[in-house]
Formats: structure tokens, C-alpha cells, sequence
């Protein structure tokens, strides 16, 4: 599925509710505005009311298409926000103008949050220009550099957001620097053990091997010029990443070289979160938007 079908499935979807702490935000009030065009949600908006009311004005979108709950500092958005989906008032969190750190707090708060036990993780799903279908990446924003368990629930993470979306029995590459297990480098030992937990049935719906090369994970050609017999190589679904640097520069590179489009959430918590940054754009905010409606009903 790509990213534009995301849209079409998410709005047949009926009455969710998207909870967005601090909406004070051109580029979310945008992405709002889009998705209140496409009749994908109702939303929930937490912040300064003066300040959301002039943005809704300046998008064109009336008042009583949104509720707009008023509150004092960023701190109380992100309670108020979280406390909505913690109450099955919304279905999806979302990060306006507030900081991550802020954000995460209320998330994790004991009390009202949104844990699970699961490890929180970032998955981003890629339309890349030249290829058939999409491609998800883990963990590319979240954990800095995951263990073996960590990797295990980033995992399974990723592949409960793509099976939400229709990949019924995701192709998982474990990626590193190559594609023998070595054991100085540490990337590659998690890689291997992943993928024999996989084999002992240890990790299920899903196919998973590794390590992999990023050339032989997504080109067969690659795959074959260096002898790899994989249900996986050139096929893949899910790129799972050795470390957050290697997955961030992977993530940016696929936008700023490759000009993919992306939607992205973090999983493992009671609900989806939408958790993009400043930089992305209205664009990529309404195909997160998307995915996070989507994988909210699985």
C-alpha cells in the first residue's frame, strides 16, 4: 500500500478522534485542515484558543468542526491531551508546537499516560520513487542504541503497524554494516540471534533475516551478485535499523536525496502517536495522521 491509499483507507474509518496537544501550529493546523477536508477525524485541539482560533480562520475551517479545549501552559496540553486518550475520548495522540521531552512525560506519567510495558518506538512508512511498494524503518528516532530485547519489541512494533495496514506477513531485514556475523561488531550478532528467535517461532507474523546489508535487503540483484539466499533480500518490508544515528541519516536521506514521502508514528503505546518534528511538512503530518488512524484499529 502506498502512502496516498492510506489516506483513501483511512477515512473509511468512522468516529475517531484525534487529541493534539499544544495545536498552535501553522504546518499542524494545515494537516488538520486536510484531514477535516478528507473527513478523516474529528480533532481535539490543546492549547492557546486565541491563537488556534486566528489559524483556523486563516485555513478556512469552522470552529464547530473542532473542539478547542484552552490551556495554560504547554505542560497542561500535553496532560489534557494524554488524559483524552487515556479516557478513549481520542484514538490518536498528536504533537503540536511543544517539545518531545514534554510530551513523553505526560505519556509516561504513571497516573493518566498511555504505557503498555512495551518499549516506545518509531516507525516510518516511505513511498520511495522507483520502488513498488512502501518500506517501513525502525527505529529511526526514539532508541538510541537498543539491545537485543529492545530490538525484539521494536520488532514487533513495527511489523503489528504494517500488518494494520494489509502487509499481512512482513519481510523484516535486520540491517548492518555486512552481511556475515562477525563478532566485533555487535549489530550484526543482534541480527542473527533476531532472526533464529524468529525461526523458534519466538517472533511471529512475520519473516526476518539478517544480517543484511542495506544493497541485499533491498536489491535481489545485489542479493545475488553476493551468493545470499534470502526470503527477504530485495523484498523487504521493514528495515530495522543497528542504532538511532544509522537510522536517522537512513530516514533523511530517503527525503532529502531520494525525495520520498513518509508518514511516521511511535508505537508500543496504549494508542498511536503522531510525534513529528518542526521541519516536516503539513504534507507528511497528514500521511502520519493516516497511518496513526489506521493502526489505531488493529
Amino acid at each position: 500500500m502506498k502512502l496516498e491509499n492510506l489516506l483513501i483507507e483511512a477515512a473509511k474509518i468512522k468516529g475517531q478522534s484525534v487529541a493534539v496537544a499544544s495545536a498552535e501550529d501553522e504546518e499542524v493546523i494545515e494537516a488538520v485542515a486536510e484531514a477535516i477536508n478528507r473527513d478523516l477525524a474529528h480533532f481535539m485541539l490543546f492549547g492557546q484558543k486565541d491563537e488556534i482560533e486566528l489559524l483556523l480562520d486563516k485555513k478556512g475551517i469552522k470552529k464547530e468542526m473542532v473542539q478547542i479545549i484552552q490551556s495554560r501552559s504547554q505542560q497542561q496540553a500535553a496532560e489534557l491531551a494524554v488524559r483524552a486518550v487515556h479516557q478513549n475520548e481520542a484514538s490518536v495522540l498528536m504533537k503540536g508546537h511543544i517539545p518531545t521531552s514534554i510530551l513523553l512525560k505526560a505519556v509516561l506519567n504513571k497516573e493518566y499516560g498511555l504505557r503498555t510495558g512495551r518499549v516506545l518506538s518509531h516507525v516510518a512508512m516511505f513511498d520511495i520513487p522507483g520502488f513498488s511498494k512502501a518500506v517501513f524503518v525502525t527505529d529511526a528516532a526514539m532508541n538510541i542504541e537498543p539491545d537485543l530485547q529492545q530490538k525484539e519489541q521494536i520488532v514487533v512494533n513495527a511489523i503489528n503497524v504494517a500488518r494494520s495496514i494489509g502487509v499481512s506477513v512482513p519481510k523484516v531485514a535486520a540491517i548492518a554494516a555486512v552481511e556475515v556475523v562477525n563478532s566485533s561488531m555487535k549489530a550484526t550478532l543482534d541480527a542473527a540471534a533476531l532472526t533464529m528467535m524468529y525461526k523458534r517461532g519466538q517472533i511471529q507474523n512475520c519473516v526476518i533475516d539478517g544480517p543484511l546489508a542495506l544493497d541485499n535487503a533491498v536489491s535481489l540483484l545485489a542479493a545475488q551478485h553476493k551468493g545470499i539466499t534470502s526470503d527477504v533480500a530485495g523484498q523487504v518490508d521493514i528495515l530495522l535499523v543497528p542504532s538511532i544515528e544509522a537510522g536517522n541519516v537512513l530516514y533523511k536521506s530517503l527525503i532529502y536525496f531520494a525525495k520520498a514521502k513518509v508518514g511516521a508514528v511511535i508505537a508500543g503505546a496504549k494508542a498511536p502517536i503522531v510525534l513529528t518534528s518542526r521541519s516536516d511538512s503539513s504534507e507528511s503530518k497528514l500521511y502520519s495522521l493516516a497511518l496513526a488512524l489506521c493502526s489505531s484499529e488493529k
